[in-house]
């Protein structure tokens, strides 16, 4: 469940790092040197001078959404379930995830946070539905289901704050993985875990804001410092191909309709990345997840190399 204003970790400031108070409609260093406005109720942590968010978007939060996210009713819902489907994997490694903060944690209520909430993600509900489990979540637009707005290339946290973290389908939405990355290990206590799921197989989504693909391997190798739980594909070729599909349909006849018809023709290959052993999954993975935790230890070039799944 979200957890409480008062169960939230102390803000520090994203361009300085100084801890943050509150004061009437404003976030402030005690220097005064840095605010942050409170809009519509949504405390917005983002250094404007050096992120690709736009002061001029957060004027007001309650419509338009600065991202735009698409709802579905009718047969458009069934549509959607059929050619995006729960993906079995993110299932699987968000209950493995729960049951180890939960069953493991010496903490009473582990807190977790999670990066790009704006949206309950695909696998996430049980996460929200636990009364065990204190969620922090923040994303760049306003929705019911974070506390603040913020950059996660500036987490607005003290460190060593959370028991995990979680980050999914964001990666490829930021200029530098590797530094969200680093913040994430951060705010992480000692052996705090991570779980990530990014694309590698996928066409662009999010027009201008879409900026990276990682393969597996390179996945966990961004995640270096952190031991390795698990790792895979968290969705396989059938879904790629079917993506490819629409993405191909769509430049052909050019529309995004046409895309998306044809590709509702071929919704059952996505139910083939069962069929396929996941060594082969992983080399044409629509997306890859990493579970892992905290280390002092980073993996080496030649344990990144070794650490290969595939079937090539």
């Amino acid at each position: 469940m979200l957890a409480k204003p008062d169960q939230l970790p102390k803000f520090i400031c994203p361009r300085t790092s100084q801890p943050l108070v509150q004061e009437g409609g404003t976030w402030r260093t005690d220097n005064n040197e840095h605010t942050y406005k409170i809009i519509d109720g949504f405390p917005v942590f983002v250094d404007f001078e050096s992120s690709v968010l736009n002061v001029q978007d957060f004027e007001s939060l309650h419509v338009p959404e600065v991202v735009e996210r698409r709802k579905y009713g009718g047969l458009m819902s069934l549509a959607k379930k059929l050619v995006s489907p729960p993906k079995s994997a993110t299932a699987a490694n968000i209950s493995e995830l729960m049951s180890l903060l939960t069953n493991k944690s010496k903490e009473k209520n582990p807190r977790v946070l999670i990066i790009g909430a704006g949206s309950i993600g695909q696998g996430m509900q049980p996460l929200y539905d636990s009364s065990q489990i204190e969620i922090v979540a923040f994303d760049v637009y306003a929705s019911k289901h974070i506390q603040f707005i913020a950059d996660a290339h500036s987490i607005p946290f003290e460190n060593d704050a959370f028991d995990a973290v979680i980050i999914q389908a964001v990666l490829e939405h930021v200029l530098e993985p590797s530094k969200v990355v680093s913040e994430i290990y951060r705010v992480l206590k000692k052996k705090g875990m991570v779980y990530s799921e990014t694309p590698f197989l996928q066409h662009v989504h999010e027009g201008a804001y879409d900026f990276t693909r990682f393969t597996e391997s390179g996945h966990r190798y961004l995640f270096k410092h952190f031991s390795l739980i698990k790792s895979g594909a968290s969705a396989g070729g059938g879904t790629q191909l079917i993506w490819a599909i629409d993405n191909f349909s769509r430049g052909l006849f050019r529309s995004r309709i046409a895309g998306k018809v044809i590709k509702l023709l071929f919704f059952w290959l996505i139910y083939l990345d069962e069929l396929i052993p996941e060594k082969y999954n992983v080399d044409a993975a629509s997306g890859c997840y990493f579970l892992g935790r905290k280390s002092d230890k980073e993996i080496t070039p030649k344990e990144a190399i070794a650490h290969y799944q595939g079937a090539q």
